[in-house]
């Protein structure tokens, strides 16, 4: 008896053998076009070939996860959260790094895809044309964590309204002399939406403040808290993140500054050694390893077909310890 093959499927279903391997892969198939290959399989007892399946189809029971740092606290938690759901679900995690380069980050897509991932999940920090064609033109379902765009699933921190609500904190405990450390605008989320939301609170009481830009990483915030510690124009330094908090109050202490005796310090993250240190500090806590889970459950929601919004927000807390003095 002839072995029924994906072409003869396709033949009696009057459509694209393209569209039988989407069908067999798990990808994207309108109802009617589902209907008609199920049936035919049906009625012809069709098995696939599941070791050539696995050579040759798009979808393996591998995620793509694609993140701009591995020495990120933020990256490693959330991949935690992945692997963990991931692993639940059947599935196994594929990490590639891009050391934070866009054209990295683009090849990477295009490479996952050539790898056969079923699907990829993006720790991004900017979209671009380019990035939004080689999501096209990989066909497979991407979902990007902490930015956002209109056509790309994404899962995003409220970055605007955890900044205000910590922000507008601040101004009700009386400060108004604030220095604000940030980050390059490339990083839409916290170059720009996370600062935005600072800002607004600060210039709605406002306050007088004074911005630097520095990068992610520790070492290059200490020059700036050490700069902040010998001019001391301010009462309290706003951080894009814990770890440029970090850098900062390193930088105060080389000043011969203390924290928050002459000058308070906040951060951004919730990273795990803002409650350990002394003084703790005041920061925003993110879900990154719930965040993680949630990432991994959405991505295989969009490999079954499931409907999904477009824009997905997690959630925050604030955590106000002892880095920050109450003026008023």
């Amino acid at each position: 008896m002839k072995q029924v093959t994906i072409n003869d499927i396709a033949k009696l279903a009057g459509v694209a053998k393209s569209t039988v391997s989407r069908y067999l892969n798990g990808g994207s198939v309108g109802q009617a076009t589902r209907d008609k290959i199920e049936r035919v399989i049906q009625e012809t007892n069709y098995e696939p070939n599941q070791f050539a399946q696995s050579l040759k189809s798009k979808q393996t029971k591998m995620i793509g996860v694609i993140v701009p740092r591995l020495d990120s606290y933020a990256a490693s938690r959330t991949m935690m959260g992945i692997d963990e759901r991931l692993t639940e679900r059947g599935y196994q995690m594929l990490v590639v790094n891009t050391a934070q380069q866009t054209e990295r980050e683009i090849e990477q897509l295009y490479n996952l895809a050539k790898q056969k991932v079923a699907g990829i999940i993006w720790l991004g920090t900017t979209v671009t044309e380019r990035h939004l064609q080689a999501i096209q033109d990989i066909q497979i379902p991407v979902l990007l964590i902490g930015q956002e765009h209109g056509h790309v699933h994404s899962l995003v921190y409220p970055d605007f309204d955890a900044a205000y609500a910590l922000g507008k904190q601040f101004m009700d405990w009386g400060h108004r002399d604030i220095i604000y450390v940030g980050v390059e605008e490339y990083d839409i989320a916290v170059g720009q939406t996370r600062r935005d939301g600072f800002l607004r609170a600060f210039n709605e009481a406002g306050a007088d403040v004074k911005t630097y830009t520095t990068s992610f990483k520790i070492d290059d915030a200490i020059p700036i808290g050490a700069q902040i510690g010998h001019e001391l124009s301010a009462s309290l330094v706003v951080c894009a993140t814990d770890n440029i908090a970090l850098g900062v109050l390193k930088g105060l202490a080389n000043a011969g500054k203390t924290v928050p005796g002459d000058i308070s310090v906040s951060g951004f993250g919730g990273y795990d050694f803002t409650e350990v240190l002394h003084p703790s500090i005041t920061t925003v806590h993110l879900p990154y390893r719930r965040t993680g889970s949630r990432a991994a459950d959405m991505i295989l929601q969009l490999l079954t077909g499931e409907t999904i919004p477009m824009k997905t927000f997690t959630t925050f807390e604030l955590k106000l310890r002892e880095s920050v003095d109450i003026l008023n």
